[in-house]
């Protein structure tokens, strides 16, 4: 989490998290919902909207953006690196 996000975690910036197995591939939108149930700590509104992360919120997987990936539908491999930036910033 960078550029503001890690704020919404307790401050924490990396958080490295082995899944719970399941019968589905784990994706990206599970992912968040996992995330939203676990690590958010705070205002959840900042980070969510719906099922997806909010306008303003730069996804990376793996230096990519998840745009080129399939976005939530991207099925998760083992070692994968995302990273969620935070683009708005208060005034």
């Amino acid at each position: 989490f960078r550029g503001g996000a890690e704020l919404l975690f307790d401050g924490v910036k990396k958080h490295q998290v082995t899944l719970p197995c399941q019968p589905e591939p784990w994706d990206i939108r599970n992912l968040l919902q996992w995330i939203k149930q676990n690590l958010l700590k705070e205002r959840q509104e900042l980070f969510m909207q719906g099922e997806s992360v909010r306008p303003g919120i730069l996804v990376l997987i793996n230096d990519a953006d998840w745009e080129l990936m399939g976005e939530l539908d991207y099925k998760l491999q083992d070692q994968d690196n995302v990273l969620f930036i935070s683009t708005l910033h208060g005034g």
